[in-house]
């Protein structure tokens, strides 16, 4: 009871109502209470729901490098909220709770979950552009996460989805943050035609870099190169649909040619996506598009100082 006690000081995401997994008005979640801190796995009191929100039960969670971002302290959403914090934003479940105002939804319902959960009012939800909404709110950043039993989530008509029963919940889970993010960045910003014709390399295949893979080929790529030093994640890039893979440990000269030699006449590629972060990885995804190639940045950079032409 104490550790819910103080793990709600800072809490603005409501409290209370509802048998949780550790007793009456608790549930478990994983908590740090200092950036860099260990993450303990504590009772917490269970939300209640906003008049536009549910709560969720959580039934599956993703673990995202904006997760170890926002632990080390890379966020300012989670310095704004204050510490502790519980973490998590690529979730999946069923509504537990619903608010007073909510139409679309009731209690059993299984549901999707994007990441950002956009207001509908500003001037970027009117563009048709709410992944870059002015007043969005997060769960894991600017709200108490997913690494929980339950999570409280506004605006529950505008953003949830419902669940198709023959979608995992699993499945599901990542299609709010890493699979949105790979699609905005491949077909939105990255403009891949889809005629067939145009080839893709993709500079780090870990979660979201994989979805990066997947969509480029949903999408028609002809060509797609699965950059990486884990030979594991090249192998699955490969069963993803990756036509061809380059061990990124080759060293930079050599992995830039490596992967123009991939590409039409060694010119270079169409688009290219970083989507790792990294100087490295940056700078390798210029220097591997063909002239008016396009490349769109993914992964958050962080003291990236690339060196490009």
């Amino acid at each position: 009871a104490a550790a819910a006690a103080s793990a709600s000081d800072n809490n603005n995401d409501g409290g209370g109502g509802g048998g949780g997994g550790g007793g009456d008005g608790l549930m478990h979640a994983a908590v740090y209470r200092a950036f860099h801190g260990p993450i303990s796995v504590e009772q917490v009191a269970k939300p209640a729901p906003s008049h536009d929100g549910i709560v969720l039960q959580v039934k599956a969670t993703g673990v995202c490098r904006s997760d170890w971002h926002g632990w080390c302290g890379h966020d300012s959403d989670i310095h704004d909220h204050g510490l502790p914090f519980i973490p998590g934003h690529e979730v999946a479940g069923v509504v537990a709770e619903v608010g007073r105002d909510v139409k679309r939804f009731q209690v059993g319902d299984r549901v999707a979950v994007p990441f950002i959960l956009s207001c509908g009012a500003c001037r970027e939800c009117a563009r048709a552009k709410p992944t870059v909404c002015e007043s969005q709110q997060q769960p894991g950043f600017t709200l108490y996460g997913t690494f929980a039993e339950y999570v409280a989530l506004p605006r529950a008509d505008r953003n949830l989805t419902p669940l198709p029963p023959e979608v995992s919940y699993e499945a599901a889970a990542a299609l709010g943050c890493r699979w949105t993010t790979a699609y905005r960045a491949i077909v939105q910003q990255g403009r891949l035609m889809n005629d067939g014709s145009e080839s893709v390399a993709v500079f780090g295949v870990g979660g979201v870099g994989l979805s990066c893979v997947q969509i480029a080929a949903a999408h028609g790529a002809k060509t797609i190169i699965a950059i990486d030093t884990s030979e594991a994640a090249r192998n699955k890039a490969l069963q993803l649909g990756a036509t061809a893979t380059v061990d990124a440990g080759l060293g930079d000269e050599k992995l830039r040619a490596a992967v123009r030699a991939l590409t039409e006449c060694g010119i270079g590629c169409d688009l290219t996506v970083d989507a790792a972060g990294f100087t490295s990885t940056c700078e390798g995804a210029v220097y591997a598009c063909r002239r008016a190639g396009r490349m769109v940045q993914v992964g958050l950079p962080l003291e990236l100082r690339p060196v490009t032409p």
